[in-house]
């Protein structure tokens, strides 16, 4: 195996994540600005508060 093998790997995952939330995000928005209007308003609190008591 060559050294550099976990590294590169560790990479990749990396890069994955980062535009996995990076989907994440612009679909939260796309589909905010879709349903409410104001797509800024999903980075309030209280919008994550309500998100959460809905779930329980």
């Amino acid at each position: 195996m060559d050294s550099q093998y976990p590294k590169r790997i560790f990479h990749i995952i990396k890069i994955w994540l980062m535009i996995a939330l990076i989907a994440l995000i612009l679909g939260l928005l796309i589909g905010f600005d879709l349903g409410e209007g104001n797509p800024l308003k999903l980075f309030l609190p209280s919008t994550w508060v309500h998100f959460f008591k809905f779930l329980r």
